[in-house]
């Protein structure tokens, strides 16, 4: 299924999950949106790397568990051979090892089917930015599992990529300034969310400066 009519500047969104009804659901309601075209939806992994090939989607929303190719399997694929589309995990499933698996996969955000639509909406379009995006249990299962019985502080490197989302700079740009992949950049944005107990970038950025771990912006 193609997008009738792109609008221009719109994200570009292909939808994957083999549940018909859910399907359908998620691309009437992004459809609507007038700054997001759907442009695609696919029942399972192997065809969502077809119509990516075919699309070349800004931001696909992923399912986990899906028959002839599952949701990790299909983000690696696309996220070695497009590595300018966005993964973001549309899922029942909040197990550590599924978080995990996804996240090692290339995917740049993980929502649970139970988002609100207007939040998912808004999700798409932070993916879309470069944004990683957490459902809040998820930033909490991350946190119960990154974390140390005492707080654990960030690395340097992790400082490094945080100050870079100070900087205003998406994920990719971070990864070019650091000689580091985009991936590698999501992993230590992870980590430095479940360390300071948050679960977006600017809240991560707020906590580092009140705790001193990053200047003050101006300084």
């Amino acid at each position: 299924m193609s997008g009738a009519i792109g609008t221009e500047g719109a994200v570009r969104v292909l939808v994957v999950d083999d549940h018909p009804v859910v399907r359908g659901g998620v691309v009437g309601w992004l459809a609507a949106q007038p700054d997001i075209d759907v442009v695609g939806e696919a029942g399972d992994g192997l065809e969502a790397l077809a119509l990516v090939a075919e699309h070349a989607p800004d931001v696909v929303l992923m399912d986990l568990r899906m028959p002839r190719m599952d949701g990790v399997a299909a983000t690696e694929r696309i996220s070695a051979a497009h590595p300018g589309v966005r993964v973001l995990v549309l899922t029942t499933y909040d197990t550590d090892a599924d978080i995990v698996r996804a996240v090692e996969a290339g995917a740049t955000g993980y929502l649970l089917k139970d988002t609100p639509l207007p939040q998912l909406a808004d999700a798409v379009r932070a993916a879309a930015r470069g944004e990683t995006v957490l459902a809040p249990p998820v930033a909490a299962r991350l946190v119960s599992r990154m974390r140390a019985p005492a707080v654990e502080a960030p690395t340097a490197r992790e400082l490094e990529v945080l100050a870079g989302v100070a900087r205003g700079l998406t994920n990719a740009e971070i990864g070019r300034d650091l000689f580091i992949g985009e991936a590698t950049v999501k992993t230590h944005l992870l980590r430095v969310f479940a360390k300071l107990g948050v679960d977006d970038r600017t809240r991560a950025v707020m906590v580092a400066v009140e705790r001193g771990l990053l200047p003050a912006p101006g300084r």
